[in-house]
């Protein structure tokens, strides 16, 4: 009778202990990165191009010390844009083919890769503006042309494996400073 007894109040004891609490885990979720508002400056580094740039960057040359090649570096971001220019000698085929080829370079790991046309008469400046989303090394490039004499691309690269989804705040932010970039772009006589 006592085991009896000692049965019912340890199944009431587990009865009365158990309830549901309904606990989850947390759900993954972008981080909550913010950054300041840009403020765009226009730059003349000497080269047949200028445009406007935001405070964030700091302009260095590129790695290959080509003249008028430069990175502009957020250092905030662990980022930057490298931008390459080359000068128009017969060659503009071969330039744009290669410029067009680059984004595609980055299928393997992109999960879409998205061009728009970018035509701006009043600065002479025509090209594309690619946004590729996913894990791929570049998160956007662009080339802007004046189809006779100047020929500038750009592509952003983080300093850091890819991993698109911690890095949508940042890479939306350099899109916009792409864009603005394209838009401020005067070719320099």
């Amino acid at each position: 009778m006592k085991k009896l007894i000692l049965a019912v109040i340890g199944v009431l004891f587990l009865c009365i202990s158990c309830k549901d609490d309904n606990s989850q885990p947390k759900p993954k979720a972008f981080l909550a990165l913010e950054y300041p508002e840009a403020e765009y400056q226009r730059v003349d580094i000497g080269c047949p191009y200028s445009f406007e740039i935001n405070s964030l960057a700091e302009i260095s040359p590129s790695r290959n010390r080509i003249p008028c090649w430069i990175n502009l570096d957020y250092k905030a971001m662990n980022a930057a844009i490298f931008i390459t220019y080359q000068p128009i000698r017969d060659n503009l085929d071969s330039l744009l083919t290669d410029a067009q080829k680059l984004p595609l370079q980055h299928t393997i790991k992109a999960d879409a890769i998205q061009g728009d046309v970018y035509t701006n008469s009043f600065n002479d400046t025509y090209g594309i503006f690619y946004e590729v989303d996913g894990d791929a090394a570049s998160q956007a490039q662009f080339y802007l042309t004046d189809s006779t004499d100047h020929f500038l691309t750009g592509s952003v690269y983080f300093n850091s494996l890819p991993n698109f989804d911690s890095i949508v705040p940042a890479a939306e932010y350099l899109k916009n400073d792409i864009k603005h970039l394209m838009e401020s772009l005067q070719w320099v006589k």
